[in-house]
C-alpha cells in the first residue's frame, strides 16, 4: 500500500516536473530570425521621426513635462503607476553606458517586436510590445537611426517597483502565450489604402489600444471591445471609447477627428485634456496624410456602444 502511493505520489511530481520544463520552453524569450533585420540598409532618418512621434516615445522616457528639445532627451524614470505596480521606462538615449547606445539593431528590434531585452529576458508589457510588433522592419530601423541622433543622457531610472507575483519575469511567459498576437486587431471589410494606412498606425506605433480598450484582470485586452474605453491604466479616471459606437467618433465627421488630432479642439470648441494632451501633441508631428488615415481608420472599425 505505502509503496504504490509512493509510485502515485512520484508518477504526479514527474508528470508535474515534466509540464513545467514544457511551459517553460513554450513560453520562453523568442527572438525574431536574425535575417528579419538583415539588408535593411541606411535608415530614413527624417521618416524615423514620424515613426518617433507617432509611437509616442517622448511620453514615457523622456522626464515629465518636458517640452520643446527637452522632449527629445530620453532619460526615462517617468512612473508608470498600474494595479500590477508602478513601472519606470527605461533610459532609451544613445548612451553606451546608461542607454541602449550599445544595442545591436537586432536587440532594439527584438525589444520593439517581441518583447525580448538585450540580455534575453521577458520585458513587461507596460512597454507597448504587444503593439508594436505590428511594426515593419523598416520602420524599427528608421526609428532607431533616428534615435541615435538625439542627446545621450547617464540618466539611469529607477528598477520597477512591483509586488509579489507581479515580479516574477518568468511569468510573463504565460501573459504572453495568452495574449501575445502579431494580427490584426480588427478586420475590415473593403479597407482602402487610407484606412489601412490608419490601422496600421493605430494598431502598431501609436498603440492607440493600450490606453483606448478595456483590460481583463490579467491584463490582456477583452473580447469584441477594441477601442471601446474603459478604466484608466494608470487608475486615475477612464478612457474614452474611441469606436463609431461612441459620440466621438460616432457624431464627428472625418475632418473633426483630423481637426482634433492636428490642434487638439473639438467641433464644439472645447479642447483636448488630461493624458491626451501630450497624444496629441506628437500626433501633430505626423504628416497631414497620416492623421487623415488614422481618422478614416476610426471611421472603419466595429462600433461599440
Amino acid at each position: 500500500m505505502v509503496s504504490t502511493l509512493a509510485k502515485g505520489l512520484g508518477l504526479l511530481v514527474a508528470i508535474g516536473v515534466i509540464g513545467a520544463a514544457g511551459f517553460l520552453v513554450v513560453t520562453a524569450p523568442k527572438r525574431q530570425p536574425a535575417d528579419h533585420w538583415a539588408n535593411l540598409g541606411d535608415p530614413d532618418v527624417a521618416h524615423g521621426r514620424d515613426i518617433f512621434f507617432a509611437g509616442g516615445c517622448s511620453s514615457c522616457h523622456a522626464r515629465q513635462g518636458a517640452e520643446g528639445d527637452a522632449r527629445l532627451e530620453l532619460t526615462g524614470g517617468v512612473a508608470l503607476k498600474s494595479p500590477f505596480g508602478t513601472f519606470y521606462p527605461p533610459n532609451i538615449s544613445p548612451d553606451p553606458d546608461h542607454g541602449i547606445g550599445q544595442w545591436s539593431l537586432a536587440e532594439f528590434g527584438d525589444a520593439m517586436t517581441r518583447g525580448v531585452g538585450r540580455n534575453g529576458e521577458h520585458l513587461y508589457p507596460s512597454f507597448p510590445y504587444g503593439s508594436y510588433a505590428r511594426m515593419t522592419p523598416g520602420d524599427i530601423n528608421d526609428l532607431y537611426g533616428f534615435l541615435k541622433t538625439l542627446p545621450a543622457s547617464a540618466n539611469d531610472a529607477p528598477p520597477h517597483d512591483l509586488p509579489f507575483p507581479f515580479d516574477i519575469r518568468l511569468s510573463l511567459g504565460g501573459w504572453k502565450f495568452l495574449y501575445f498576437d502579431t494580427g490584426p486587431r480588427v478586420a475590415l471589410q473593403d479597407a482602402d489604402d487610407e484606412v489601412k494606412r490608419g490601422q496600421y498606425l493605430v494598431e502598431g506605433p501609436g498603440h492607440c489600444g493600450e490606453c483606448h480598450t478595456p483590460r481583463d484582470a490579467l491584463g490582456g485586452f477583452k473580447s469584441g471591445k477594441w477601442l471601446a474605453g474603459g478604466p484608466n491604466p494608470e487608475g486615475e479616471g477612464t478612457i474614452p471609447n474611441i469606436t463609431p459606437g461612441s459620440k466621438a467618433v460616432g457624431e464627428w465627421s472625418k475632418d473633426d477627428i483630423v481637426e482634433y488630432l492636428t490642434s487638439g479642439f473639438t467641433p464644439d470648441f472645447d479642447s483636448v485634456g488630461g493624458s491626451m494632451v501630450e497624444v496629441q501633441k506628437n500626433l501633430a508631428e505626423l504628416p497631414a496624410a497620416d492623421r487623415e488615415a488614422i481618422a478614416a481608420y476610426l471611421k472603419a472599425v466595429p462600433a461599440v456602444e
